[in-house]
């Protein structure tokens, strides 16, 4: 038998990225190697960055893909891209797995898709541990982490972080093979 501590947020947002980072560092020190980090203008992926140089891990930042807001937008600053590529970490700029083709066509024509399905499921335990799952997949399907393999990941609510998970890694094609093992971190509300 595991026991842990689960850290419970009075509300979602940026306020708990700092507290989040601490978990990240946790992890590190407890072994863990494979850090996936969700990061909308890099910011938060930046400060991971920076906390982790030379402790010898795979930091994967992963963004929106590129359009996300608009046509040709890509809201992942480079000034951040830059320092995180420099300090060892990976950038991903991913299509949300539960998100493009399914939302564009339930939009057109007004009903729902399996996968819209599973972002709200997901979100039931809160839109941060929702993004960890779909962004692990989403560093797995790019080889930048291997299928199977326990992984820090880290996600919020808008912006910042407020989500800490350990998650066994699988594909998206390989979907029901994710799984949850702990949640360190999350907001209540």
């Amino acid at each position: 038998m595991k026991r842990g501590e689960i850290w419970y947020f009075d509300k979602p947002g940026p306020e708990n990225t700092q507290a989040c980072l601490e978990l990240l560092e946790k992890g590190v020190n407890e072994g863990y190697r494979h850090l996936v980090v969700a990061s909308t203008t890099g910011d938060s992926g930046a400060q991971a960055a920076r906390r982790l140089a030379g402790r010898n891990v795979n930091l994967v930042v992963v963004g929106h893909c590129v359009g996300f807001k608009g046509p040709n937008i890509d809201e992942f600053l480079d000034e951040h891209y830059q320092e995180i590529t420099r300090l060892g970490g990976k950038v991903l700029k991913a299509t949300i797995l539960t998100h493009s083709l399914d939302t564009a066509i339930a939009d057109q024509f007004k009903g729902s898709a399996p996968t819209l399905l599973i972002a709200n499921t997901l979100r039931r335990l809160g839109q941060g541990l929702k993004v960890c799952c779909e962004i692990v997949m989403e560093a797995v399907d790019a080889g930048l982490i291997p299928e199977g393999e326990e992984v820090v990941a880290a996600a919020g609510t808008a912006r910042g972080w407020d989500t800490v998970s350990i998650i066994k890694s699988a594909a998206s094609k390989r979907f029901l093979n994710l799984a949850v093992l702990e949640i360190w971190a999350k907001p209540r509300g």
